[in-house]
């Protein structure tokens, strides 16, 4: 572990070639919220706009100095990695070959060739990131490139690792408590490793998106294993199966540690920190933030560092976040309405609203009877209780009517 500390220290010394220290500040709002001191270590202000570049930097610089003859290196990724390594191959003017699937979207594809400049070439490859991961690793045997891992690699644990040597050097005292995203293992693997001998005292926990719960699996089994499906939404830290060297190294975790975010709630918290603070945050980045909903009873009184990883966010995707944040609030509901086609019956339907209810979706779906049509209608309030009234006033007049907001099938394919 000694050694471990050192060679994080190292890293943490030799990214300031790139980029100053990332900012940790307390935030009042959050602080106030919790009856705490809460702090944000803004992993989203690095160039790169994530952590990512840390893990990308130490491992490319441990592997020129081992061979400096190696001028290609590979990786296959859709997002912060991608970015990261781009950044790293233009910095040491080596090639890159950087592998996404072909639906990845455009402005990640300009990122990341912005950040790589004529050092890097994008290969979009595969549909799905297995097809993309399979034709970056046969590109390297081919090729005699290097793969540099997202996360499953000594010397990106390394670099990760500085985040907690940087955060430890800007405050008096260290943390009682440090709040991590946890995807493939890396950040994690790093910050704790690095803590476990510089600030024994503090404690962790760890932050999954519901839907890419790889540790909370791994710890269950004693072992990585593959989830059979996962919820892409929280795209920087939605993994199918943690690294096998990141799960060694944090495989005594206390399972109760391991806490999972739900992906709607999330987006409560993104726009939270948008509007309030003004701080832009993708979902992963966003993870440690979220899980202080859940750790509320516990960190009363207590300083509390959260890492936001990453604000790599598609404003192009604000209307989704809102959408869902609305949607697990309560304060947004579709419904199948079978509306009489009668004179008068919309107007009786619009009458049972009440004063902060207001429509947001009116459609028809099909008559399904001579004298009825179904509407697909979605309502917005202001407060979940209304939706009650609503309701009741819906049975009192005899309208007949399906909720479907949360039945995932309908919803997906009428919304």
């Amino acid at each position: 572990m000694a050694d471990f500390a050192a060679e994080a220290e190292g890293a943490a010394e030799a990214v300031r070639v790139l980029f100053a220290e990332t900012p940790l500040q307390r935030n009042d709002f959050l602080s106030a919220r919790y009856d705490a001191g809460i702090w944000l270590k803004r992993e989203d202000l690095t160039p790169v706009r994530s952590y990512k570049l840390r893990g990308a930097f130490n491992a490319m610089r441990k592997v020129l100095a081992r061979d400096p003859g190696q001028r290609r290196f590979v990786c296959a990724s859709a997002g912060n990695h991608a970015q990261g390594m781009a950044f790293a191959c233009r910095h040491f003017g080596v090639m890159g070959t950087i592998f996404m699937p072909v639906t990845t979207p455009q402005q990640k594809i300009d990122k990341t060739r912005v950040f790589g400049g004529d050092n890097v070439e994008i290969r979009l490859t595969g549909d799905y990131f297995d097809q993309t991961l399979a034709a970056a690793k046969a590109y390297c045997a081919t090729e005699g490139a290097w793969f540099l891992a997202p996360f499953d690699d000594p010397d990106v644990i390394e670099g990760q690792a500085s985040v907690a040597v940087e955060l430890l050097g800007q405050m008096d005292k260290a943390p009682d408590l440090v709040v991590l995203p946890v995807g493939g293992g890396g950040l994690a693997a790093g910050v704790t490793g690095y803590m476990a001998k510089a600030a024994p005292g503090t404690g962790f926990r760890y932050i999954e998106p519901a839907g890419g719960a790889s540790f909370a699996a791994a710890l269950k089994a004693g072992a990585p294993v593959a989830l059979n499906r996962i919820n892409s939404f929280v795209d920087g830290a939605a993994v199918a199966r943690m690294g096998d060297t990141t799960f060694a190294r944090l495989a005594g975790t206390d399972p109760a540690t391991v806490l999972a975010a739900p992906e709607d709630r999330i987006c409560i918290t993104m726009l939270e920190m948008l509007n309030h603070e003004g701080i832009v945050l993708e979902p992963a980045g966003a993870l440690s933030v979220d899980a202080l909903r859940d750790l509320a009873d516990d960190i009363r009184g207590k300083t509390v560092v959260c890492v936001t990883s990453g604000g790599n966010f598609d404003f192009e995707r604000l209307p989704e976040v809102k959408e869902r944040a609305q949607r697990y609030a309560g304060l947004k509901k579709y419904f199948i309405l079978r509306m009489p086609q009668r004179p008068g019956a919309l107007r009786e339907f619009l009458s049972m609203l009440g004063p902060d209810d207001d429509i947001a979706r009116f459609e028809y779906l099909k008559k399904s009877a001579r004298n009825f049509g179904s509407v697909l209608i979605g309502i917005e309030t202001k407060a979940p209780e209304n939706f009650t009234a609503f309701r009741d006033k819906l049975d009192a007049a005899g309208f007949s009517y399906q909720d479907i907001t949360e039945d995932q099938a309908l919803a997906e394919f009428l919304i």
